[in-house]
């Protein structure tokens, strides 16, 4: 199984998905962690499942659809997120689903570590 991450390093409240996957990838060693940047050209299955950040909850979040999301301003391509990207594809036929796995913005890896793991394996049952 192949699960995208999307974080930036180099943005605090955006990292912490990053920050995490040296302890995923040790704690799921049959599970591929890939990072993927919202401006790359995506070659993925018909199914992504990807870890992000999501701002507005408090502990790591399972959503099965991208309804409930807002889409974020975009004024010019620079703008160009995750979501767009994927609303993209589902609208040009080439994803069918998407589950994403929220991280909150604003705690420390150990904090949300254990409860991330536990939604991972729960997920990986399912697949």
């Amino acid at each position: 199984m192949e699960i995208f991450v999307f974080g930036n390093p180099i943005v605090e409240t955006d990292s912490l998905p990053i920050t995490l996957l040296p302890a995923l990838r040790e704690q799921f060693s049959g599970v591929t962690f890939t990072t993927l940047d919202p401006n790359e050209n995506w070659n993925v299955p018909r199914h992504m499942y990807i870890i992000d950040t999501v701002v507005g909850i408090e502990e790591p979040r399972v959503f099965e659809t991208l309804e409930g999301f807002m889409a974020s301003p975009r004024v010019s391509c620079h703008d160009f997120d995750a979501y767009a990207n994927i609303m993209l594809m589902k609208k040009l036929g080439k994803i069918d689903g998407v589950t994403i796995v929220g991280v909150p913005p604003n705690l420390e890896p150990e904090q949300v570590l254990p409860s991330l793991t536990k939604k991972l394996d729960v997920l990986l049952e399912k697949v």
